[in-house]
């Protein structure tokens, strides 16, 4: 049965779908599964921002296929790992956690390459088009160190 991990932002269109994206990329696919939701449910169905696809794209990825959804307490059942990208998001989620060992599986993400400083992976939604080239640095950073734990972890 493969791992599955759940990247989480606000929208589910910037920084989750990159995320997801990211990690897959540095991952076996037989062994592991990722995907990504929103805490907010405005983007459902909706595909990521032009703007993640066209960053992911020059960097070799193809993100224009997912879709956005909203994270559900069902979540915590069918994931391993839930990366969440900021302490508002991770806030939100933690709310719907059901027990301790549901809380137990949520993290974020640049945890991994900031121990314990809890720092946020920036929205670049409003921002300039650089935003989203810096948010892309961030995770691709961050998923090599997790892509790293992970397959030491489960091979």
């Amino acid at each position: 049965m493969p791992i599955k991990i759940l990247m989480v932002c606000l929208g589910n269109i910037c920084r989750s779908p990159l995320a997801e994206g990211i990690l897959q990329s540095k991952l076996p696919r037989d062994k592991f599964i990722v995907d990504s939701a929103g805490t907010g449910n405005w983007h459902v169905g909706r595909q990521p921002d032009s703007r993640s696809i066209a960053i992911a794209k020059l960097k070799g990825l193809d993100i224009s296929k997912q879709k956005g959804r909203q994270f559900t307490t069902k979540d915590f059942e069918t994931n391993d790992y839930i990366f969440v990208m900021d302490n508002s998001n991770y806030k939100d989620v933690i709310q719907l956690a059901p027990n301790q060992e549901a809380k137990s599986k949520v993290s974020l993400i640049l945890n991994d390459l900031f121990p314990n400083e809890n720092v946020d992976v920036p929205d670049p939604y409003y921002g300039m088009e650089d935003g989203f080239s810096n948010v892309y640095g961030m995770l691709d950073e961050v998923c090599e160190i997790i892509a790293e734990k992970l397959i030491a972890k489960h091979s």
